[in-house]
């Protein structure tokens, strides 16, 4: 009646559907169910091509990734006549009001659409049917690393899909193109890791509530760049441990350098450990550069007990010394090389004595001949000064204790080696 149609136009409550909704029909069919209902799984393809992988993040073990996600499945009721077989391009705001396909990331942290300065959101819908779907999503999600190798190791991770309420009896999941259902854009490049390869796989996955469902994988190898870890960690170890061996070409005598060397490069080594260890997850196994690091710290601290072993068995051998020297002329005397290193001073013992000679003979003869061979003395003692610096490295080698000699061939003979069994079993 006229009233009825009077009171119709009156409801503000009905919203008269769009003409790209009414030309799809989408009031006259049950969108909650998936196409095909009850009968066989409806197949959805996907395919994707990955924009960018933004970061790779060791201590959280996980990596982001920009990606443009595509699904392709056909339903009856979105069908439509067309004079021209041309297709009808939706975005965001149709996607509420049919059926679309529920994938979602296995083991994602967190994940979003891009909505600038719109939804990122694509639908086409064709005469037949047939739809695609396309959504630019960014995703974190987990990498299981392990870094037994690092910092010369390769990564494996993969980005994994999966419906989340249809099992395979419902929906099959698959990639649309095979392995060409996988692109990655020319220009993805990584800091500390070089991409070796991308590719595409499937799989089954079971829950014991809810059965078998499909999952696609997409895998990708990283390679880590090795010269950045050479220039902040290998290289400074190198050169604490080489700086390390100066301590065997000092005087046995010169405690206070040989010592504060000694110290020096254990508190650096140490540092270098620490910093290494601190941008790095706390795990419970040996990593590769933690076997180096440490054995770079035990040659470093090997040098300081070797000094220690140096000083003690030369105490030991000068007490004898002085014991004998003592018995022999009944007093106690201090050598040369004693007296250098009480205050790191070179004491000509030969000038001293013949200085002592001539004062006592300087009491018996005139004063006269006694200033001319003082002044002869001093004139020899000059010219011991300056003969003294051609002969430094001479007077090294005689002060040094064995150990040290032995230590200048067999220290750096064995990091060699240790560097060479090392490269060779990690590279």
């Amino acid at each position: 009646s006229k009233r009825e149609i009077k009171m119709r136009k009156l409801d503000s409550t009905k919203v008269r559907p769009l003409k790209s909704e009414q030309l799809l029909r989408i009031e006259d069919h049950d969108f909650a169910l998936r196409p095909g209902f009850g009968g066989s799984p409806i197949p959805v393809g996907i395919d994707v091509q990955v924009e960018s992988i933004d970061s790779i993040s060791e201590v959280d073990m996980d990596f982001t990734m920009t990606l443009y996600l595509r699904h392709y499945w056909k339903d009856e009721r979105l069908s439509f006549r067309s004079n021209k077989n041309k297709s009808m391009t939706f975005d965001g705001r149709l996607i509420k009001k049919i059926w679309v396909p529920d994938v979602f990331f296995v083991h994602s942290k967190r994940s979003f659409i891009h909505d600038t300065t719109v939804e990122n959101v694509m639908l086409r819908v064709y005469p037949d049917g047939n739809v695609l779907f396309s959504l630019r999503i960014t995703v974190s999600a987990m990498c299981f690393m392990d870094f037994s190798r690092f910092p010369l190791d390769t990564q494996n991770c993969s980005l994994e899909l999966e419906s989340y309420a249809y099992n395979e009896d419902d929906l099959m999941l698959y990639w649309k193109h095979g392995n060409k259902s996988l692109s990655t854009d020319e220009h993805i490049s990584l800091s500390q890791f070089f991409i070796e390869e991308f590719s595409a796989s499937s799989g089954l996955a079971f829950y014991s509530s809810t059965g078998w469902y499909n999952r696609l994988f997409i895998n990708f190898a990283l390679r880590r760049h090795i010269f950045f870890f050479v220039l902040q960690s290998y290289f400074p170890a190198m050169l604490m441990v080489m700086l390390s061996w100066v301590s065997f070409w000092i005087d046995r005598r010169a405690v206070p350098a040989r010592v504060s060397l000694g110290i020096t490069t254990v508190l650096t080594m140490s540092t270098i450990m620490t910093g290494v260890s601190a941008s790095m997850p706390q795990v419970s196994y040996i990593k590769a550069v933690d076997v180096y690091l440490w054995i770079s710290f035990l040659f470093v601290f090997l040098s300081v007990i070797e000094y220690a072993a140096v000083n003690y068995l030369t105490t030991i051998e000068e007490r004898k010394q002085l014991k004998k020297r003592g018995k022999a002329s009944g007093m106690y005397t201090m050598d040369a090389v004693q007296a250098m290193a009480f205050d790191g001073c070179f004491h000509d013992t030969d000038v001293d004595m013949e200085l002592a000679a001539f004062s006592d003979r300087c009491e018996e003869n005139e004063t006269r001949a006694c200033a001319a061979s003082v002044a002869n003395a001093d004139t020899a003692r000059v010219k011991r000064k300056r003969s003294l610096k051609g002969n430094v490295g001479r007077i090294i080698l005689q002060n040094n204790h064995v150990i040290d000699t032995y230590s200048r061939i067999i220290f750096p003979s064995v990091y060699i080696v240790f560097n060479f069994f090392y490269w060779g079993l990690y590279i």
